[in-house]
């Protein structure tokens, strides 16, 4: 079991060029682990080449939203290091803009890139990890995923919420061929998503108070975030290497409380309208009453 544990894995990971993604390439390198680093500009990793060797680190081309070239990455990983055992999916942006006013073909950009890249990236490497009999996919979400309402970057954590409900499909249907899904959780990190990899668009005066505001929190504070992107990577790099890891794998503190916090308002949701829910039912009491308001008001008849 042991040497199963401490083997050496190959990595495949999109989004390799920055952020979260460069720190997952350099810390299953330093894990030992070889790594194919795609990137839509594989030039932004030859000092990863450099520093670890080309017979460890593999550049490869990748823009995520292209179904052929996700296929055509895969190949290269596979014909390079001889299989996949961490895919993970970790590219991704987000711009700024409230619902109302977000350009269609803005909205569906960025859908394209943080679900539909996942979607065609997995499905292009389901085929080696199937023949293999094992593996491991990381899917790169947010808290965001999980707990969502968050002002001005509705087409990024609607696409966090589809990755949540592919990747819980995607574990039922994979888990016999011995593939696991972990999907990843964070909260703010010391990366560039909120900096120059984010389009912040004019916010109309109606919404200063919800979108303003939260912009002003992501991009202005003086403290900046409170993750370290190369702890995360470790913990993920760990993670990959347990025999059971946890189906989803909350990073940062403000990510542990906020998704507790939601957690607990949901089981308290749904026990109080837990007798309405079930007369839906034929079989159950029918009707039942409303809970009351949360004011304390008793509902009206």
């Amino acid at each position: 079991m042991e040497q199963r544990k401490h083997r050496q894995r190959v990595w495949f990971v999109t989004g390799s060029s920055r952020g979260l993604g460069r720190a997952l390439v350099t810390a299953a390198l330093d894990a030992g682990d070889l790594v194919v680093a795609t990137a839509r500009r594989p030039g932004q990793l030859d000092d990863l080449v450099e520093r670890y060797g080309a017979d460890r680190v593999h550049p490869a081309a990748l823009d995520v939203t292209d179904a052929a070239e996700a296929r055509a990455a895969v190949e290269v990983a596979v014909n390079r290091f001889g299989r996949i055992d961490v895919l993970v999916n970790n590219a991704g942006y987000a711009n700024v803009s409230p619902i109302e006013t977000t350009d269609d073909a803005d909205f569906r950009a960025q859908f394209e890139t943080n679900f539909w890249g996942v979607h065609h990236v997995t499905r292009a490497a389901l085929p080696t990890l199937r023949r293999q009999g094992a593996g491991t996919i990381v899917q790169v979400s947010s808290v965001g995923g999980r707990v969502g309402g968050s002002p001005g970057i509705a087409s990024y954590q609607a696409a966090k919420f589809a990755v949540d409900g592919f990747s819980r499909v995607l574990a039922a249907e994979t888990a016999p061929f011995g593939v696991r899904v972990m999907v990843v959780e964070p909260s703010g990190f010391a990366t560039d998503w909120a900096g120059s990899s984010m389009t912040v668009q004019p916010v109309p005066a109606e919404y200063e108070d919800t979108v303003g505001l939260m912009n002003r929190r992501m991009r202005q504070s003086d403290a900046g975030a409170a993750g370290d992107p190369r702890r995360a990577a470790a913990i993920v790099v760990g993670a990959v290497r347990r025999d059971n890891p946890p189906s989803h794998l909350l990073l940062g503190t403000n990510a542990v409380e906020m998704a507790t916090e939601y957690s607990r308002r949901q089981l308290a949701q749904a026990s109080a309208w837990e007798d309405v829910s079930r007369s839906a039912d034929f079989a159950e009491p029918y009707p039942a009453r409303m809970p009351a308001d949360e004011a304390g008001h008793a509902p009206r008849d």
